[in-house]
């Protein structure tokens, strides 16, 4: 097994993260520090350490599939020190890792998961699963600029992929995206001459944030588990 996929499958963090810390020098196998991404593990047999702690893998680690209400103030990272992050908020003995960001100004659905090839499907590109967004400025925003978020903008250099958006009041619309740059509606706003006030998440994928309270979780129910692993 890939030392990456090891330690997302142990709930440390997802493969990506994983990676990072590899190349950082904070893993170790059988007391010696690995910096290889190919690095391959025994379960059961090589010692793993992460931050000098060891990282042991259970055979059939329960799966958990949690959705929560996330509210402004709180980041997604779970390494962040002296800010609240979202795990502060999840009462479990599991350990789940956040599924995407939420910055810490936005609020609303964030799935969080120890199950780490969903975290990797979800997180990679061409899953092409829908985000969908109510989003409110600070001064009105006009139908061209609703007109130029739809059909994408270019930012950081790179377009964005076209988007459904539509207007719910002078200063408030909804946007569903298939992508997840790093903070791209506010950016897109910004570029608009207008100010992002409040960016609240409602939907990912076929999962709807519902009437679940800000600050409260929930386990995802079968059908919703069934709809993001099949």
């Amino acid at each position: 097994m890939r030392l990456q996929k090891y330690l997302a499958h142990a709930g440390v963090c997802s493969r990506r993260k994983a990676e990072k810390f590899i190349l950082n020098g904070l893993v170790k196998v059988n007391s010696l520090v690995v910096k290889e991404l190919g690095t391959k593990v025994i379960p059961g047999k090589d010692l793993v350490f992460f931050n000098n702690q060891p990282v042991i893998l259970k055979p059939e680690a329960l799966k958990v599939y949690i959705a929560l209400n996330k509210p402004e103030g709180y980041v997604t990272s779970c390494s962040q020190q002296k800010t609240k992050i979202v795990l502060d908020l999840i009462d479990i003995d599991e350990r789940v890792y956040p599924v995407g960001r939420l910055d810490k100004n936005s609020k609303g659905l964030l799935l969080l998961t120890n199950d780490g090839d969903l975290h990797n499907k979800l997180s990679h590109p061409s899953f092409n699963h829908e985000k969908e967004y109510i989003v409110t400025t600070t001064l009105p925003i006009s139908d061209s600029a609703l007109r130029n978020m739809a059909q994408g903008m270019v930012i950081d250099k790179e377009k964005t992929r076209k988007a459904k958006v539509k207007r719910l009041l002078k200063n408030k619309f909804k946007i569903v995206l298939k992508q997840g740059r790093n903070r791209q509606i506010r950016k897109m706003v910004d570029k608009l001459g207008n100010k992002v006030d409040i960016l609240e998440r409602i939907r990912m994928a076929d999962i709807s944030l519902g009437n679940l309270k800000k600050g409260k979780w929930r386990y995802l129910n079968p059908k919703e588990i069934k709809g993001l692993t099949k």
